[in-house]
């Protein structure tokens, strides 16, 4: 029986790309709970000047002249904003044909490889 002949087949690729989507969340939820939290931490007093005196010029000094929690942040915004871009174009225009056969190839690979794979209790349950 061939993949594309298949019901489950398409179920399970559509499990397995949930999958995607779920864990580039939590990959976006880890790092602002690690690396933005102890970026914000880091301007905390920079911050607190901020709220008390708003100006442009005080948040791009305090910015350049903290670069680790910068780049930190800009990691935190970088990555949200790639996966709310990816996930709004899955949305809008549906899968992009390469990502569609990347995702059929794997499915393919979990399923010759059985049990033993990690995903095969979340992709292929029946």
């Amino acid at each position: 029986m061939t993949n594309e002949s298949d019901p489950n087949f398409q179920i399970e690729v559509q499990r397995l790309h949930k999958l995607t989507v779920y864990g580039r969340w939590l990959t976006v939820i880890l790092l602002w709970l690690s690396v933005g939290s102890l970026s914000i931490w880091a301007l905390r007093d920079e911050i607190a000047l901020w709220i008390e005196n708003f100006t442009w010029a005080a948040v791009r000094y305090g910015l350049y002249f903290h670069r680790w929690p910068t780049l930190g942040l800009g990691l935190c915004l970088g990555m949200t904003l790639g996966v709310l871009t990816w996930q709004g174009r899955n949305i809008a225009r549906g899968l992009p044909i390469r990502e569609k056969q990347r995702l059929e190839q794997q499915v393919s690979r979990i399923r010759q490889q059985g049990p033993s794979h990690p995903l095969w209790k979340w992709v292929c349950r029946f």
